[in-house]
């Protein structure tokens, strides 16, 4: 008996539903997720991961987390860059 986490399309169904957060809510913290649970759902319909839950969990994280990596290190704050503030809201 297989549970629903190991079948492929809940995965895919996740990932889209966690990029569309992404679309409500941005800043690349859900689209990591969603292509953790996209690579882990194309894995399961591969064939590649035939595990049991805990390590197909362990597998979403870590693809998670190299994924926000990544977007973070393509679009996120650049080195050097800082927020300068030359007037406060409060000194009118």
């Amino acid at each position: 008996m297989t549970v629903l986490w190991q079948m492929w399309w809940v995965w895919m169904v996740a990932g889209i539903a966690l990029g569309i957060f992404e679309l409500f809510l941005p800043g690349f913290v859900f689209l990591g997720f969603a292509v953790g649970a996209v690579l882990t759902g194309l894995g399961l319909w591969l064939g590649l991961l035939t595990v049991a839950v805990g390590w197909l969990l362990l597998w979403f994280a870590v693809l998670s987390l190299l994924a926000w990596i990544g977007f973070r290190r393509w679009a996120g704050v650049r080195r050097g860059q800082v927020k300068l503030w030359d007037r406060d809201i409060n000194e009118n």
